[in-house]
């Protein structure tokens, strides 16, 4: 199945366990998102990134629980987040924790993947439900 959307997002700085250093910025944040499309829906999550020295160099991973609606289907599901930035060049993993379905969303997986476009947000969720 295949959903498709566009949604808001607003990150907050949080303080950090862990103190970059030599030239390292360690990060943690707040992630608050409202998805509309396909997926109607609210997030809340987490996010940690490592700024490096090099221009365009970087790496994040983020959770991020998801609750409403997809497909007229209610229920939550959790987000699991890898980005890589290596001078430029993009590497972005969304996937669906396995097991964290609730409601109709029971047993969902899935990939997302997400494209910013003069700074709009859209998604593009590809995602399995069980056989009813």
């Amino acid at each position: 199945m295949h959903a498709t959307g566009s949604f808001e997002v607003s990150l907050k700085p949080m303080s950090a366990y862990a103190q970059g250093q030599q030239g390292m910025k360690l990060g943690r944040m707040s992630i608050d998102k409202t998805f509309s499309g396909d997926l109607s829906a609210t997030s809340k999550g987490e996010m940690l990134s490592a700024m490096t020295p090099v221009p365009g160099s970087a790496g994040y991973v983020a959770i991020e629980q998801v609750s409403g609606s997809l497909a007229g289907k209610s229920g939550t599901f959790v987000l699991q987040h890898f980005g890589m930035m290596h001078e430029g060049a993009q590497r972005l993993v969304l996937e669906v924790v396995p097991g964290t379905g609730t409601g109709e969303l029971q047993g969902i997986s899935g990939l997302m993947s997400i494209q910013i476009e003069a700074g709009k947000h859209f998604y593009q969720f590809d995602y399995q439900l069980p056989e009813a």
